[in-house]
């Protein structure tokens, strides 16, 4: 399909949806809490989302029933919203995709519940910190696997666990576009970084192992070994200079 660089109306549409993205792992920071269930979240953020005058990327997309992801401790990706309450020491992992007139913005965020441990506070801040080691690879002087070294070079001396089967993607018209974004190093440098590129990076980080398993709802990813996991993502914008984060 090749990779689709944006021209500037396209990328103000981009910046639009990516805004009210942000502005919803905002609200729903605030309702993160104790006794709150991943379906009331989602609730949330779709009311937030529409009364923006956009739609939930995920909602409906190849079947997912609900406006948001949320992945509760040793579920790594796409947990499903439901009855489940959150208690204290849980961490929970909002992925968010909002559309504005065709074109979307992406990103997740994995939030404290509660007072946790140390341990997945540290889990927390490398996965956040990982991304933004990517971050300052993404300039059209570099390639696309420069963003994975970067990210493997900065977990791997805590020992945490980098998930590689799912992995960072384009995103534009389509909440999934080409160029797909390992998050572990590669042998091969990549395509080149271009102006107008819109990437979702998004480092999944597991406590314990790299190895995951599917449950039985074919949606929510965890960990094998039941540790917990951690995720962050934002849509950021390949510029002629430094890159623009949309979703912050």
């Amino acid at each position: 399909m090749g990779v689709f660089i944006k021209n500037d109306e396209q990328i103000s549409l981009m910046r639009t949806a990516s805004k009210i993205c942000a502005r919803t792992h905002e609200l729903l920071q605030k309702h993160i809490k104790p006794g709150v269930t991943t379906g009331e979240l989602s609730a949330i953020a779709e009311d937030f989302i529409q009364s923006n005058d956009a739609k939930p990327s995920f909602l409906g997309y190849r079947g997912f029933p609900a406006a948001i992801c949320a992945s509760v401790n040793n579920e790594v990706i796409h947990g499903v919203p439901g009855l489940r309450k959150l208690l204290s020491g849980d961490i929970i992992s909002i992925d968010i995709g909002v559309c504005f007139k065709r074109f979307h913005g992406d990103a997740a965020r994995t939030i404290a519940v509660g007072t946790i441990s140390e341990m997945h506070q540290k889990l927390i801040d490398v996965t956040e910190q990982s991304f933004f080691a990517g971050v300052k690879c993404c300039t059209e002087s570099n390639r696309l696997h420069d963003i994975s070294n970067a990210i493997d070079d900065y977990v791997k001396p805590f020992g945490f666990g980098i998930v590689q089967e799912w992995c960072g993607h384009g995103v534009g018209r389509q909440v999934h576009e080409d160029p797909q974004i390992p998050h572990t190093r590669q042998e091969k440098r990549g395509p080149r970084l271009r102006r107008g590129m819109t990437l979702a990076i998004e480092p999944m980080i597991n406590i314990g192992t790299y190895d995951i398993s599917m449950l039985d709802d074919t949606w929510t990813v965890v960990t094998r070994d039941g540790e917990y996991s951690a995720h962050y993502e934002n849509t950021v914008l390949i510029t002629d200079g430094e890159p623009e984060i949309l979703t912050l």
